[in-house]
């Protein structure tokens, strides 16, 4: 989501240290479905990560396209937490945790955040330190504003995105996300460029499906776990009005590739009978366990 740059502009970001982390997976260019069989036990939770209070939501993210209802809409920031066996991976990092207990107004928006995504693994018994990947679905703050919380993790994001936030940029809202993801921008910290779909564990049952057009990079993700796959959006949809009416967001990238995108979304969901959350819809909040419990 393309969120004001103003909102994040008193947020300061600490340094993380160095992981040593093994880069053992590659991406591939195209998604597992059903004939790969998932090799360890897998679980997926998710995590509040703040929400973001829009009052015109059909003008700030359809153009005016009567995609959404006149009126204001409460978008939710969520991450997610996947268990692969003994290995542990997070989906996004939500807002800046800055804004515990501070909202920031704007006109035309608030963004606010209850509870740190530190303080919720904590409170689960998960160590930030033992989280070996951070998977990014794009370079947008909003998805990016609490990486720094894990310093041994290996950083999965799509090339084109990775690209974009190494290139200098004039633009505040980018420039946050590169101070906030500097850690792995410099050097310090291992990440891989991903290009087209990455099978994160070499068994299909962790894919970060290439869909670009929200940004030039962006991914959404789907899990394998016993019970069914679940497809997690990323940005692809902010709403599910816009997976309805194929709604895009006018400051996306690109249009026709952020449509391409869709087809090949709903394609996967119908082939694997997928249960789709939008990661900003507060209506797909109950479709997942809020951690620590977790669907398997």
């Amino acid at each position: 989501m393309r969120v004001t740059w103003m909102l994040l502009a008193t947020v300061a970001l600490s340094a993380c240290r160095v992981s040593t982390a093994p880069a053992k997976n590659q991406s591939t260019s195209e998604t597992r479905t059903t004939e790969a069989t998932p090799t360890a036990k897998v679980t997926l939770a998710r995590l509040d990560c703040g929400s973001i209070h829009v009052d015109d939501m059909d003008k700030s993210f359809a153009g005016g396209a009567d995609v959404y209802p006149p009126g204001p809409y409460k978008l939710t920031d969520s991450c997610y937490l996947i268990r692969h066996g003994d290995q542990t991976m997070v989906w996004d990092t939500g807002l800046p945790d800055a804004l515990v207990g501070h909202p920031y107004v704007e006109p035309g928006q608030t963004a606010s955040m209850k509870q740190s995504l530190l303080d919720q693994l904590k409170a689960g018994g998960v160590d930030p330190a033992s989280v070996s990947i951070v998977g990014i679905s794009h370079y947008h703050a909003d998805h990016t504003g609490q990486a720094h919380i894990f310093p041994n993790a290996k950083l999965l994001i799509g090339a084109a995105d990775l690209d974009a936030l190494k290139a200098k940029s004039d633009d505040s809202f980018m420039q946050m996300s590169q101070k906030q993801m500097a850690p792995w921008l410099t050097g310090g910290k291992p990440v891989e460029a991903v290009t087209g779909d990455k099978d994160v564990f070499g068994d299909g049952s962790v894919v970060m499906l290439d869909l670009p057009g929200h940004t030039p990079g962006s991914h959404s993700l789907m899990v394998k776990l016993k019970s069914g796959t679940v497809l997690l959006s990323g940005d692809l949809y902010h709403g599910t009005a816009a997976r309805e009416k194929r709604g895009v967001p006018p400051f996306n990238t690109d249009k026709a590739q952020t449509l391409k995108s869709m087809d090949k979304f709903e394609a996967l969901a119908k082939q694997t009978g997928a249960k789709v959350i939008i990661q900003h819809e507060p209506a797909d909040i109950g479709k997942l366990p809020v951690f620590p419990k977790a669907a398997e």
